[in-house]
């Protein structure tokens, strides 16, 4: 199977590595993404569900790398039609539990419980948050906190999942005044 065009394929160290194999290595064409198939149907499904994702928690996108870790997460955790509904991650891991913390809603406001000692009676007990995904090293949950600027990895976090941290922004049809509009004539002669 050929590779895309991407230098890293063409490096020295990579073509000498090919070659000690006795592989030889193609590529394919450039401007024709068809021909990387598999791979390129698989970005295209994880964009698409990291879009999807971004979009209906009006989230930034900035956050875009944490949201395609997560969109990764949760598809490697679907039933897959190419593997005869078998679920990836069990089939790579198969004495693993499928989730190591219950799935939540991304983007969904959270409060992140603050157990630091040494803090007074009277202070916060909980950070707010906006939920991002899943710790990929510890049974945990991802927030981040605009007010800090800091990530969080917790698993004593309380969800608001009906509340979505950032606010929605203003529809379309919403920002169109239909009254100040101006009708522009369309001259018959162009």
């Amino acid at each position: 199977m050929p590779s895309d065009n991407a230098k890293e394929y063409f490096s020295v160290p990579f073509n000498s590595f090919m070659a000690s194999l006795g592989i030889i290595h193609q590529s394919s064409c450039p401007h024709t993404p068809q021909q990387n198939g598999v791979a390129e149907r698989k970005h295209r499904h994880l964009g698409d569900t990291a879009r999807t994702l971004l979009i209906n928690a009006h989230a930034p996108f900035k956050f875009w790398g944490d949201t395609i870790l997560t969109a990764c997460y949760l598809i490697n955790r679907m039933p897959s039609s190419v593997l005869d509904n078998e679920i990836p991650h069990s089939l790579l891991f198969p004495k693993d539990p499928l989730y190591r913390v219950p799935l939540r809603v991304f983007g969904s406001t959270c409060f992140v419980h603050d157990l630091t000692p040494g803090r007074d009676k009277l202070s916060a007990r909980a950070v707010k948050c906006v939920f991002l995904g899943y710790s990929r090293t510890q049974k945990g949950y991802r927030c981040y906190s605009p007010s800090t600027g800091r990530f969080y990895i917790s698993a004593d976090v309380t969800f608001f999942e009906d509340t979505p941290f950032f606010a929605s922004p203003t529809t379309f049809s919403s920002t169109i005044d239909v009254t100040d509009s101006q009708v522009i004539p369309i001259s018959p002669n162009i």
